[in-house]
């Protein structure tokens, strides 16, 4: 941390009030705890969810509306929050959204009903579209290119990748303490970590000054309309209906809001194109290494989060894993992500960035090839003897020999992509721009994570459902029921169970070619060179 401090706020990247006792290591500590707050609230309910429906009467078909009300408004306002931090300065806009993350928190963890709760979902996810992309611009205006804010980055790299892995370890311990009320901790313990960013931020973090211009109200409309619509399609095709039956492709809502988002967000490109002042500057868009950055910054995460979603229900079903076990077996991400981004801010300013992310892609696609190889007996006889013996159908799966290494080498791998990738999407951007540049890439990551959950959701539920028919027939004809007869209800969870695993390991293979799309169009099309981010050089075309 110390070698931070010898970075300056400057005037010509837009900085223009400095706290008198500015110390940019603190700047950095107060940033990256607010984007471990916000990264940690995707996952942290995750475990919860159980209690939180039995507590609050939630029906399975609402309760996924927990997790998906929070990424909706995050996904949605994100342009809209990066662009009020270039108009009316970063750190005013940080210090609102963490408050509001805050408050909403709060709510949350006090609400009585389904409505309240969901409510104080969508609020927080209003609060985190303002605070995480002023947070990226904020150490963009204030580390200097080059060491200083390679080293900034990895470590903002490492608390976005750690939030998800701390969230699961949090909310298993947490609703541990007591099924009845230990998830309105979930919520609560983001009340004064909100509050003490709020409160500490005009003391550490350099003001940015209010670039002249005036909001673009048709665009904002446009934009977060479009994106709302998008990502709430793209969502509801893996979640559930009433009946436990997921929503899929076909589903006409679903294919409406998507059709709907494509189109408003075709508007918006027109109309950016003709505005003064648009809320998103086409040049942003201009620059190919930019473009490369974008796309590979909305993959990987995507099947970083696919895995962390289908991973955390295998250990707790498939292996009988209890939640603050499951927490605690992602605690390899963790080590793995600070180690991975260590490493890449110091590789790049010796090593184009290609090289390193293109490494790191590669490792992440072989990680969840290794988690698709994950076997276990589900014969007929072999359900039928773990329904007798009370065992869990997985209990043949060793972690630390099958799971516990290729966590680590998942997390090696999104060290080494997330750091270079973050620094070439933001690299160049105008200082007028930053809010904005970094808001675009906060937005592919939600809008990619919410793609790939769903597409890998939908592929999940297809083999699950398939190969639980399947098991269902031959257990029959094992037990010598009869063909029109039920399987009792310990067995069809048993079944059940058996039949999420073929269905996740398919996801995984999946989720293993799309992170290797990402590493081809990463190794064949990112061409931006060491030198120009370690001295500060716009590659071509990138101010266009």
């Amino acid at each position: 941390m110390t070698d931070l401090t010898d970075a300056t706020a400057r005037e010509d990247d837009g900085v223009v009030d400095a706290p008198a006792h500015f110390h940019p290591g603190w700047a950095l500590v107060l940033i990256c705890s607010a984007q471990l707050m916000v990264v940690l609230d995707s996952t942290i309910a995750n475990i919860a969810l159980p209690y939180i429906q039995t507590d609050l009467d939630i029906s399975q078909a609402n309760l996924s509306w927990i997790v998906t009300g929070y990424a909706l408004a995050f996904g949605g306002l994100l342009l809209l929050g990066g662009r009020l931090g270039d108009l009316y300065g970063r750190r005013r806009i940080f210090m609102a959204g963490v408050a509001i993350f805050a408050i909403a928190s709060a709510l949350g963890g006090l609400a009585e009903n389904e409505a309240m709760l969901l409510g104080s979902r969508g609020l927080q996810g209003l609060g985190a579209a303002l605070a995480s992309p002023t947070a990226l611009a904020l150490i963009t205006t204030t580390f200097p290119a080059g060491p200083l804010r390679n080293r900034a980055f990895s470590v903002f790299a490492a608390m976005s990748g750690l939030g998800a892995a701390v969230g699961l370890v949090l909310g298993g311990w947490l609703t541990g303490l007591d099924p009845s009320w230990g998830w309105r901790l979930t919520f609560l313990i983001n009340v004064p970590i909100g509050l003490a960013a709020a409160f500490f931020a005009p003391r550490l973090l350099p003001d940015t000054d209010h670039h002249a211009g005036q909001l673009d109200l048709p665009g904002a409309v446009l934009a977060t309309g479009g994106l709302l619509a998008l990502v709430f399609g793209i969502t509801r095709t893996g979640n559930t209906d009433s009946s436990g039956q997921t929503y899929g492709w076909s589903d006409p809502v679903a294919l409406s809001a998507i059709i709907a988002g494509v189109v408003l967000l075709a508007v918006f490109v027109l109309v950016e194109r003709r505005v003064e002042h648009p809320l998103l500057p086409l040049r942003i868009l201009a620059s190919r290494s930019r473009g490369v950055a974008f796309a590979a910054m909305m993959i990987t995460p995507a099947a970083m989060f696919a895995m962390f979603f289908f991973l955390s229900q295998y250990v707790q079903h498939v292996m009988g894993y209890s939640p603050l076990r499951t927490g605690f077996a992602f605690l390899p991400f963790a080590v793995g992500m600070v180690t991975g981004a260590t490493v890449s801010s110091k590789l790049i300013s010796r090593i184009d960035p290609r090289f390193i992310s293109g490494t790191g892609t590669l490792l992440a696609g072989f990680a969840l090839l290794m988690f698709s190889r994950l076997d276990i007996d589900d014969s007929a006889q072999s359900i039928l003897g773990h329904l007798a013996s009370g065992s869990p159908i997985g209990d043949s799966v060793n972690y630390w020999t099958q799971i516990a290494p290729f966590i680590v080498i998942m997390s090696l791998g999104m060290g080494l992509t997330f750091v270079p990738m973050t620094l070439v999407a933001v690299h160049g951007v105008r200082a007028e721009d930053s809010g904005i540049g970094s808001g675009v890439l906060n937005t592919m990551q939600q809008v990619g994570g919410a793609l790939g959950l769903a597409v890998l959701s939908t592929i999940a539920a297809h083999y699950t459902t398939e190969r639980a028919g399947e098991l269902v027939a031959s257990v029959r004809d094992a037990a010598g029921a009869t063909a029109g007869g039920t399987p009792p209800a310990g067995l069809q969870e048993t079944i059940g169970f058996a039949a999420f695993a073929h269905g996740s390991t398919t996801a995984f293979l999946t989720g293993a070619f799309m992170i290797w799309t990402a590493s081809l169009i990463v190794w064949s099309l990112l061409s931006v060179k060491h030198e120009e981010l370690a001295g500060g050089e716009a590659p071509a075309g990138v101010h266009a």
